[in-house]
């Protein structure tokens, strides 16, 4: 589940369906994104290192012969998404956390991308469980001809009538080579959206369930960055590191991931540049807007009259 924020001029709309060959791929992926995942479940244990379960995560996807399609991440509580630990954090899990991992992995280019939520106090499972039923619920309509707006709606009555709110700012997406976010949108709520599914889209649906206001907005310091430019940059540590950041072929990095080559005073001083010349763009944490309790669930789809779930392994 990673969440684009970016403008929309800078998303993919074209939709190539996928091929025999390319389709193969795909399903890899998401085999070996929803292992991660399950993976990543294990070590979510009370007083867990937070920093040391997304390297063991990363770790896993690079081992199983894929490469990683985004950061891992664990979010906590009132953050929906895009908390990326950095070199430095200390943080560990407590029981009456609220956790979200996402994860994702690729092979080639070709993408699959799961989240799900654990509390291990079991203190807010019917939360947990909104999000979870509301995948489960819409799972069964990515199929051709699907109007988009409807999966949303489905999404939104199911969180609703377990007595929460759907988060409506953020959204399921579109997958495409070596691209996270490309239409079409997937909503977490009804809109009057005629787009309709194709047979071989490949898509990812993450339906958010909070007791809060039911919106998001972005809250502190980015750890998870995308390029998004290519301009000249003066300093030559600056280019040093943009190189090392192209090599992730357009998919989203993080400042952990470049303080292990490059140290961490040489990295912040590149991603300030970077930044200031539009070269990349930083997505920060997502936090519910009224301070709510944030589930989520999510897996990736190929669709087809009969829907292949690539990331189903075990929940």
């Amino acid at each position: 589940m990673f969440i684009n924020l970016l403008p929309i001029d800078l998303l993919s709309k074209n939709f190539v369906p996928t091929t025999m060959f390319e389709e193969e791929k795909f399903i890899k992926a998401g085999n070996i994104t929803g292992q991660a995942r399950d993976y990543g479940k294990s070590l979510i244990t009370e007083g867990a290192s937070v920093l040391k379960i997304l390297d063991k995560v990363e770790d896993f996807i690079m081992k199983k012969g894929a490469g990683i399609a985004f950061p891992a991440q664990i979010s906590f509580n009132n953050v929906a998404a895009h908390a990326c630990s950095d070199e430095q954090d200390e943080t560990t899990i407590s029981a009456d956390d609220v956790i979200k991992l996402d994860v994702g992995a690729h092979v080639d280019g070709y993408i699959g991308d799961t989240a799900l939520t654990v509390n291990l106090s079991g203190q807010y499972k019917e939360l947990v469980d909104a999000s979870k039923e509301a995948l489960q619920q819409a799972s069964k309509l990515f199929t051709p001809g699907t109007a988009t707006g409807e999966i949303g709606r489905v999404i939104q009555d199911t969180i609703t009538d377990k007595g929460f709110s759907p988060v409506r700012n953020l959204s399921g997406h579109g997958l495409a080579l070596y691209q996270i976010h490309t239409s079409p949108q997937i909503p977490n709520v009804f809109l009057k959206d005629s787009t309709e599914l194709k047979e071989n889209m490949t898509v990812a649906c993450e339906p958010f369930a909070t007791n809060g206001k039911g919106a998001i907005a972005e809250h502190g310091t980015a750890t998870v960055f995308t390029l998004i430019g290519k301009r000249p940059v003066r300093s030559p540590f600056a280019r040093e590191v943009l190189k090392k950041i192209e090599s992730y072929n357009g998919l989203p990095f993080t400042t952990r991931w470049l303080s292990k080559e490059f140290g961490v005073g040489k990295t912040k001083l590149a991603l300030k540049e970077l930044d200031r010349a539009g070269i990349i763009h930083g997505h920060p944490p997502l936090k519910e807007i009224g301070n709510g309790l944030v589930s989520q669930h999510e897996h990736t789809f190929l669709v087809r009259d009969t829907p292949i779930i690539t990331t189903k392994i075990d929940e």
